[in-house]
Order: structure tokens, then sequence, then C-alpha cells
């Protein structure tokens, strides 16, 4: 019986190790796929991961993901920074909800968001995911002073967030989410001098098909 359970053991550590590779491949092209929806009209972004408080170039190998913390900053065809991909988690009401927004610094505003990972009530939480009026929220919206949730239907400022009916806990979770990355992050980005182009720059697939 031991002998059965340690060879059953190793084969599935070996199953892991084979589909691997594949598998950060595959979260690696998510990744990358959210990035250019949530900071649209960007030709290539480049990784920066934070470095006793500072944001640096990453200098791994390609499709290797960043240890610790990075953000995404979007840049046009001639290198000008137009805006960052910021990853973001907190709890929201059945788990902890992984998110991706875009923020452009000289505006100050958020231009997309995209959850990565929920387990939000099917049917009711989960419309974060895919409700696109919830959606629209984030397509230009001020944080300062902070981002504030409303009823569906009372939006009036730029700063506000229509909440999704039957998942007013979850859309609130979002919110908050998003309201601690932003504090926690304006500093280093606006800290952030212009920076050289390391040459891991990842092109945006729609603009490689335009042409």
């Amino acid at each position: 019986m031991g002998i059965t359970g340690f060879l059953s053991g190793m084969a599935l550590v070996g199953i892991y190790l084979l589909t691997l590779p594949r598998i950060q491949r595959n979260q690696a092209e998510a990744l990358n796929r959210a990035i250019f929806k949530v900071i649209p009209n960007v030709h290539h972004f480049e990784t920066l991961v934070l470095v006793e408080g500072s944001l640096k170039p990453y200098q791994g190998a390609e499709g290797q993901a960043p240890r610790g913390e990075a953000v995404y900053l979007g840049l046009a065809q001639n290198g000008e920074p137009l805006s960052f991909a910021i990853p973001a988690e907190g709890p929201g009401f059945q788990d902890n909800i992984r998110l991706l927004y875009g923020f452009n610094l000289r505006e100050k505003r958020i231009v997309g968001m995209q959850v990565l990972e929920s387990r939000e009530t099917p049917g009711l939480g989960d419309k974060i995911i895919f409700d696109e009026a919830f959606l629209r929220n984030f397509s230009a919206l001020e944080i300062d002073p902070e981002i504030v949730p409303v009823k569906k239907g009372e939006k009036i400022r730029p700063n506000e967030v229509d909440c999704i009916s039957g998942a007013t806990i979850s859309s609130k979770a979002i919110v908050r989410i998003m309201n601690q990355s932003t504090r926690r992050w304006l500093p280093h980005l606006t800290a952030l001098p212009k920076m050289p182009t390391p040459g891991g720059e990842t092109p945006n697939p729609e603009e490689s098909e335009r042409r």
C-alpha cells in the first residue's frame, strides 16, 4: 500500500512538472490579452517590478512571470508612456477577487478593468466579470478623492460606479480593491522617470495584425 501510494504521488508530480510550462505559457498569454484590453490603443508594454520601493524594468526571461509586485507600462509606437495595467486583489463575497485595471497617469483616471479570477456567486456576484453596463463604469473613471459605489442608475459624478442590482457586495468589493490599489501605487507611478527601453517589450497583437 505504501509503495503504491508513493508511486502514485511520484506520477502526479511528474505530470505536474510536464504540464507546468504549458500552464505558465497559457497564463502569460491570458495576462497579455487582459493587459491590452484594459489599456487600449497602446502599441506595446513593458513589465516593471517594484524593487526597494522603486519601479524598475523587469530583466527576467521572456514569458516568465516576474517575482514580486509588477505593473505593466503601455507605450505608444514612439515609446511615449500612455497608461499602466495594474494587478490588484482583495476579498469579495465568497473569496478573493483578482483583477487588472488600466490607469492613465496623465488624466488620473481608470480606463479599463477586467476580472482575472473570481468565485463569486454564479448568476449574481459573477456578473462583475461580464456585465457590460458595469464594466463601462471603468472606461473613464476618476479616482479623486476616491471611487464611490452608488445604486444602479444613480451615477452622476465621474468618480462614481453604478453597482449591479443583486450583486452589490461584489460590486463594492471591486471599488474597495481599486481604491486600496490606487492609493498604494500612485506614489510609485508619479515618481517614475521616463523609462529606458530594455528590449523586453511585448507588442500588441492587434497592432501586428493591422500591419
